[in-house]
């Protein structure tokens, strides 16, 4: 039945709070050490399919099909990255986002989306959504961005330094930017944005660059990607925001 939680049962797991592994109705089950991943999509077979693929990953997987129990399950059960189909029953995937990110909830989220739109992309980044996959789309790259915005969300190797350019200060350990000492909130994404363009200051990156160092992938995806994250930024810095630069018909530099 639609909603109804299906634990995924796995040899090789682990032991998660209960709170974390807390389902429906009370339910607790186990679940994999690389975490739990939320799918909100009302196209049945497309669900499945991700699923399958997901817990083949080492994923634990909570379907929903509806996006007012997407929403109630993602506060629910902190997935560690939610998968979000746009064009929802209830509630659109975008609204979702939206709230989770209101709560402070900046868990890391990828769009599924059927509408080749520039202007939904461009709605779903700017309302804080991480990445974005066309449908259709190949399964396999849906869990390697999933895995790769888990990898920037851990953050990197200990002792890496602090990176500081005029009032802004960015920790990498601490997953932390600061503002003249006041912290920000920054999606996983936009953490690394600001951090690749702080840790060269002065260099001007290409939208290419930026697409293949922060996401970790080619141009064909969508160079448009870049700007409104690079949007999403500047906003968040508010009086720091000349600190990133646009270098008109190249890309983007940090400079004070």
């Amino acid at each position: 039945m639609p909603g109804t939680r299906r634990p995924c049962r796995n040899p090789y797991t682990i032991r998660t709070s209960a709170a974390a592994r807390r389902g429906q109705n009370g339910r607790v089950s186990d679940a994999p050490a690389k975490g739990l991943v939320l799918i909100v999509e009302d196209e049945r077979p497309i669900a499945d399919l991700v699923r399958m693929y997901l817990t083949r990953d080492g994923f634990g997987v909570h379907v929903e099909h509806d996006g007012a129990a997407g929403l109630a399950a993602a506060r629910r059960l902190r997935p560690v990255a939610c998968v979000l189909d746009i064009a929802l029953p209830g509630m659109e995937g975008t609204e979702i986002c939206r709230r989770m990110r209101a709560e402070g909830d900046w868990t890391p989220v990828v769009f599924l989306t059927a509408r080749d739109d520039e202007v939904d992309r461009i709605l779903g980044l700017e309302l804080g959504g991480d990445d974005y996959l066309t449908k259709p789309f190949s399964p396999r790259e849906l869990v390697a961005r999933v895995r790769a915005l888990l990898r920037r969300a851990a953050g990197p190797p200990d002792g890496e330094r602090v990176r500081t350019l005029g009032p802004v200060s960015l920790d990498p350990g601490r997953r932390l930017v600061t503002v003249h000492g006041a912290p920000l909130a920054l999606t996983p994404t936009e953490f690394d944005l600001l951090g690749h363009l702080l840790n060269r200051p002065g260099r001007v990156f290409t939208r290419e660059e930026l697409l293949a160092g922060v996401w970790g992938y080619a141009a064909h995806a969508g160079t448009r990607t870049v700007d409104v994250h690079v949007a999403q930024v500047r906003a968040k810095l508010g009086a720091a925001a000349g600190l990133i630069r646009t270098v008109r018909g190249v890309g983007y530099t940090a400079d004070a």
